[in-house]
């Protein structure tokens, strides 16, 4: 599903963000990235959503070599993965349904059958009612699934989620973390990076561990 060979990235003024890291990740497993901030995470999910490229070395997404893709293959890439930032980047000025469609609409569906994916997938993450809502009155929480419902409604085989806990207490952080295990049981590869270690021990799945932009054993 994803391969590393060698990765390493430098940002422009000579910050090493990674540096000759090389793993890989099976399809419908799920892993967790973590490090201490500044480690290299969020660079790591940017090239294989192809935010950025590898400055040496290749990265490879479900068999395709992203370093080598021109722009305007992208969007095709990036439509099979889905992605749940820790900010949240909701539409506020929408409802709820809206912001889950958009990825629909973008992609060119026709409204029958974004009403139908847009409902499944707010079901799947316990926000049926809330689908005429506007995402400021909800809470952390639920903006949160949201996102994860934004994330999953084109039905992607890659899930990354950038810190999806970091603003929320224990209890709603084991609650969206058993939401992802939940697509991973139904086939979905789930990368999720976390500060969160003693909630990623008690989920017993891989970790990959950065440190100052190198993985560490």
């Amino acid at each position: 599903m994803i391969r590393f060979d060698n990765v390493s990235k430098r940002y422009p003024g000579g910050k090493d963000a990674l540096s000759s890291v090389s793993f890989e990740l099976e399809a419908g497993e799920m892993v967790f990235l973590t490090g201490h901030s500044g480690a290299g995470k969020s660079t790591l999910m940017k090239l294989i959503i192809v935010m950025e490229r590898a400055t040496q070395g290749q990265v490879f997404v479900q068999g395709i070599n992203v370093n080598r893709v021109a722009s305007r293959q992208i969007p095709a890439i990036r439509r099979d993965i889905g992605v749940v930032f820790q900010n949240h980047q909701l539409l506020f000025d929408r409802t709820v349904f809206d912001n889950v469609a958009l990825p629909l609409v973008i992609a060119g569906f026709q409204n029958r059958e974004i009403g139908r994916r847009v409902r499944a997938a707010l079901s799947k993450v316990g926000l049926s009612d809330k689908e005429r809502s506007y995402p400021i009155s909800l809470s952390g929480g639920e903006q949160q699934r949201v996102c994860i419902a934004r994330a999953v409604v084109n039905r992607p085989q890659l899930l990354l989620a950038d810190e999806p806990t970091g603003n929320l207490d224990p209890e709603l952080s084991e609650e969206i973390m058993k939401l992802f295990h939940q697509f991973n049981q139904v086939g979905v590869t789930v990368m999720i990076a976390s500060h969160d270690l003693d909630l990623i021990s008690r989920m017993k799945k891989r970790e990959l561990r950065l440190h100052q932009g190198q993985l560490s054993t």
